[in-house]
């Protein structure tokens, strides 16, 4: 790898870090940056979910103290999530890099909705008062199910789809959601990459790379959650995201 490769990786890795921590979307920042270094659709999603699968433990921990209040929240995500992001990763093994790199660009211009639509679930989570009925839970459930499903497969906007379902639930505080998305994320995000590692399509030295500067990025912007201007970085992301798409939607048509 070239020093420009190493020092564009390892940035992209500490933003998405930081961005999956305070609102969401790293990976349309980790993907395309990938793609545009050479890496195979695959392989780029492949890699980037293990990179990622780190950092956002380091989201974990600097969310530490708001999920000691949610504590039995923390098992009832994990057996949806495991097996949810387990066949995610199974579907990707079934699918062709062929077919994989069509549907790339209309995956990641469908996550860019939903990480600009973040606005508007907030107002719907906001107009919720009291908690949740047991339907309505195991309702959320069972959509986090859905969700890990998806996140295993590509990956991009599971953290609004989860905090949509948090409120759903009934949950307000924001801090304690992302506390819960984070963890949901990891869950997933983890047996999808270990099911990777094992089909053998992870770029191993640039995922340990990206790995380090997504953890600082995790837990930097977990601690520093009050302070980011998240409107920045969601227009900031919602960009990438669009052009992203735009510019691998072309590709494909050339």
């Amino acid at each position: 790898m070239s020093g420009l490769e190493i020092a564009g990786l390892l940035a992209s890795a500490a933003a998405a870090g930081l961005i999956n921590a305070v609102a969401g979307g790293g990976t349309l920042i980790t993907f395309p940056t990938l793609l545009a270094f050479g890496t195979a659709a695959k392989v780029a999603n492949a890699t980037s979910t293990f990179a990622l699968v780190i950092g956002t433990f380091g989201g974990v921990f600097g969310y530490r103290r708001q999920l000691a209040a949610v504590k039995p929240w923390l098992w009832r995500f994990i057996p949806p999530s495991i097996l949810g992001g387990w066949i995610g990763a199974k579907l990707l093994d079934y699918t062709s890099d062929r077919v994989f790199s069509k549907l790339v660009p209309f995956l990641i211009l469908f996550a860019t909705v939903l990480f600009v639509s973040q606005g508007l679930i907030k107002k719907i989570m906001g107009s919720r008062g009291g908690a949740a009925g047991t339907g309505v839970i195991w309702a959320a459930i069972v959509f986090h199910f859905a969700v890990s499903i998806y996140g295993g497969y590509f990956g991009a906007g599971i953290g609004i789809l989860m905090l949509a379902a948090l409120g759903l639930m009934g949950f307000s505080n924001i801090h304690r959601m992302n506390g819960l998305k984070n963890w949901g994320g990891f869950c997933m995000n983890l047996v999808a990459a270990l099911s990777f590692a094992l089909s053998g399509i992870v770029r191993w030295p640039v995922a340990l790379g990206m790995a380090l500067g997504s953890v600082a990025g995790g837990y930097i912007g977990a601690r520093a959650a009050l302070k980011v201007p998240q409107e920045v970085v969601r227009g900031a992301v919602a960009a990438v995201g669009v052009l992203s798409g735009v510019w691998l939607l072309l590709r494909l048509r050339l």
